[in-house]
């Protein structure tokens, strides 16, 4: 359209260019001086309901309403409002067009230019004999935004809100902080103007957009920001938080094993669970990364998108607000692996499982305090038979470091702690990756499902009780002794066959003594001859031993949380747990590792050796 337009000529705008702002732009700008401007009442109507529903489009389109009512009153441009409003039949069919309609035959009526940013309106219009003007959404200018005054290089999350101090989390993860910004709070306006260039920048920036709107609440993806915005009624005052990751991390720096890389890119079905916070959306796209770079078609469901990886994979969000079309869509793509980031309603669990069955390697993040509590998550979603195949390995992350991983396995044996052989059921057995130990077992019990700890830590008097115990029994056998606590006052003892007699004593004499001594009841059992216990000494390892400023440490990764006793020779030091990790920490101001420093300044050995 001629940009020298010249007194009477007529425009309408449709909602489009009304929400952007683009007719007072064009006014101040000169090119729409002078114009007569009709808005038609049905775009009010719209602009009205949607301001009315707490959406922030439309709170912009009545803005710029009352920008060109002061543009009028100036004398720049000739405002009026013309047409009928839409019925509450009208309203209702707004998504079939007919607002829209509306909006097109008053430029008919008045023989006006109709100005729309909307490529079908303008196509419609044109092909209805109108003439338009089409104007094309603007991009985002690539200067910096109002929010972004909040943020620093080691800012992960930004907390606004009215009448309150901005509040910022920082550092890394592992070491956040929780920190004021600045000393004077947030202003009604401050906050209206930061939400309001967002959503601008929502619409009109080719890499952003806004993945939810409804009352009271907006979700925006702005660039590699992820913007949460709410409103009265459904906060109790205007809030904005801005969320953004500050690393990309590599599946290269969580030294993870071979064996662990390898069952990642085995197509099962793995859970990565966590706190909020942990860092497990960060190591899922190390994952997605990692299984990309093997070769494999890699795709992720998010809502809202915010994994931060490269273009390769592509990110799929809710298909028309619904996943499960989505999954719909991805089973006909054929990914490899699938990320879906998170799972945490039941239809969520129902499509992660109807995928995995699908045979896609899924990889789900999942919301947990522990890595078993993600696997009860399960329990009551899908069967409770089919788990192991859904899901068989569960990495739980913690301050940014994997923490623990878990497998599942589904057998069928008698429940731990049960003795009736008739009492055999299904159960799947939750055991930790590195040691192969089992640490809980999942079953029914009539109409309940038990989630079993097995293996679970003695408690510390127990370890005391079981080493007095130990002591008093060798006084009277020269073979090995096994002693085992199975309650406060009961304890299993075993020794050698032919070493039994010696303990009980003629009619139970000495063993009455002993319990009399020791104050608990002993059961004396046989002990079989096993590798390990007769005729062998215990396995030794020669740690690498390294000074630091605050510990004395041994590395031993070989015995990754395992129970050992560290010997100087063939002097005896202390016991300990092994870290998982392989390291054993004593702290230089001890004795033990004052200990520890002078055998090697002797020149003696210092063992470890498995308990």
């Amino acid at each position: 359209m001629n940009k020298d337009r010249g007194v009477g000529v007529k425009i309408v705008p449709d909602t489009s260019v009304i929400i952007g702002g683009r007719i007072s732009e064009k006014v101040k700008s000169g090119e729409y001086r002078g114009t007569d401007v009709f808005i038609p009442e049905a775009a009010v109507s719209e602009l009205e309901a949607q301001a009315n529903r707490g959406l922030e489009i439309g709170y912009k389109g009545l803005d710029e309403l009352w920008e060109l009512r002061k543009l009028s009153d100036s004398g720049e441009i000739r405002l009026a409002f013309t047409g009928k409003r839409p019925s509450l039949e009208q309203i209702k069919l707004s998504k079939g067009g007919e607002i829209d309609a509306m909006i097109r035959s008053v430029a008919t009526e008045l023989g006006a230019v109709f100005v729309t940013g909307d490529k079908v309106q303008a196509q419609v219009a044109m092909a209805k004999g109108l003439e338009v003007e089409y104007l094309f959404p603007q991009r985002a200018d690539l200067g910096p935004l109002l929010i972004d005054d909040f943020f620093s290089d080691d800012t992960m999350s930004v907390h606004l809100k009215n009448n309150v101090l901005p509040m910022a989390k920082r550092g890394t993860i592992g070491n956040v902080r929780f920190v004021n910004i600045r000393d004077y709070p947030c202003t009604y306006k401050e906050l209206k103007d930061i939400s309001r260039e967002l959503i601008e920048w929502a619409r009109s920036d080719q890499d952003s957009f806004t993945e939810m709107s409804c009352s009271g609440a907006s979700v925006l993806q702005i660039r590699n920001m992820r913007i949460a915005i709410s409103n009265p009624p459904f906060s109790d005052d205007i809030e904005i938080t801005a969320v953004r990751p500050i690393a990309i991390v590599r599946l290269d720096e969580y030294r993870l094993s071979d064996m662990l890389k390898e069952r990642l890119l085995a197509q099962r079905g793995i859970l990565i669970a966590g706190p909020p916070g942990a860092g497990k959306s960060t190591f899922a796209a190390g994952v997605a990364i990692y299984l990309t770079e093997c070769g494999n078609v890699v795709k992720t469901m998010e809502s809202p998108r915010d994994l931060q990886v490269p273009d390769e994979i592509t990110q799929y969000a809710p298909l028309n607000g619904d996943m499960e079309k989505t999954a719909d869509v991805l089973l006909l793509v054929r990914p490899d692996y699938t990320i879906y980031d998170e799972v945490r309603k039941t239809r969520d669990f129902q499509i992660f499982a109807d995928m995995r069955l699908a045979g896609v390697g899924m990889v789900g993040v999942v919301h947990a305090n522990r890595a078993v509590d993600a696997v009860q998550r399960l329990i009551g979603r899908v069967e409770l038979g089919i788990i192991p195949q859904i899901v068989d390995t569960v990495v739980f992350i913690d301050k940014g470091e994997v923490a623990n991983v878990q497998v599942l396995e589904f057998t069928v044996k008698v429940p731990s702690g049960m003795v009736e052989a008739d009492l055999a059921r299904p159960v799947i057995t939750v055991s930790d990756f590195e040691t192969g130990k089992a640490e809980y077992e999942i079953y029914t019990y009539g109409e309940q499902v038990v989630v079993m700890p097995v293996g679970t830590e003695k408690k510390a008097s127990w370890k005391l009780a079981e080493g007095e115990v130990q002591a008093v029994i060798e006084r009277y056998v020269s073979g090995p002794v096994d002693v085992e606590m199975v309650s406060d006052n009961r304890a299993v003892v075993k020794v050698l066959e032919h070493e039994i007699p010696h303990v009980i004593g003629k009619g139970g004499s000495l063993i009455d003594k002993i319990e009399k001594e020791l104050g608990i009841h002993i059961d004396i059992r046989k002990l079989e001859e096993k590798k390990g216990f007769v005729g062998e000494s215990k396995k030794q390892y020669r740690p690498i031993i390294e000074r630091t400023k605050k510990h004395v440490v041994m590395n031993i990764p070989e015995l990754a949380k395992q129970d050992v006793e560290v010997y100087a020779g063939d002097t005896y030091l202390f016991t300990a747990t092994v870290g998982r990790h392989g390291d054993i920490k004593v702290r230089t101001d001890s004795s033990i590792a004052q200990s520890i420093m002078d055998a090697l300044l002797k020149g003696e050995i210092v063992e470890v050796r498995l308990i």
